[in-house]
């Protein structure tokens, strides 16, 4: 008897330790990107716009969350940075389809756009060469400080101060081919 509630006590520590882990979640997304996130330029006719996003379960200390979309399969030799903001405040826990677009002002007040690999800010979509699929890495990250980055900033400067603030991360895999 003593060993089945021993076992049970186990089993049940396991289930809530799992249960609150750092997660990353995507009404938009799942293992393939879809023509909303694709680019709508380079012969591409996809709508452009930055996935929902949504975690849960941020560790304690999170001061903020940065997210970033990355392409390891872009043929530069370094990837291919889509997205990166920084400074969401630490009681968000979702940012809306189409947050990505400068224009349309959807981050919440103090979020920040940096610069992509296309050296200004905001989401730049999905355009992959012919070929194999590309693997792109969607990440939030829970940091232990805001960043206080010049507003140039590139995106390997951003992911720079990004990895050095970091207590946890969680992130979604998706893939896309032309």
């Amino acid at each position: 008897m003593k060993k089945l509630l021993f076992l049970l006590a186990i089993v049940t520590i396991c289930t809530t330790v799992s249960a609150q882990t750092f997660t990353l979640k995507s009404n938009d997304m799942g293992g393939q990107i879809s023509n909303k996130q694709y680019a709508n330029f380079m012969g591409y006719t996809g709508e452009n716009l930055s996935p929902q996003l949504s975690w849960e379960n941020a560790p304690a200390g999170t001061q903020s969350f940065a997210i970033t979309i990355y392409d390891k399969d872009a043929p530069s030799g370094s990837g291919f940075w889509h997205w990166m903001v920084y400074n969401i405040p630490a009681d968000i826990k979702e940012i809306q389809a189409g947050a990505g677009d400068v224009t349309k002002n959807l981050l919440p007040a103090g979020a920040i756009q940096g610069n992509t690999d296309m050296g200004k800010p905001g989401y730049v979509g999905a355009a992959p060469n012919p070929g194999p699929p590309h693997e792109y890495l969607v990440t939030v990250y829970a940091l232990k400080s805001k960043l206080t980055l010049d507003k140039n900033a590139t995106a390997a400067f951003i992911g720079f101060n990004i990895f050095g603030n970091t207590i946890a991360k969680a992130s979604i895999v998706a893939y896309g081919q032309r």
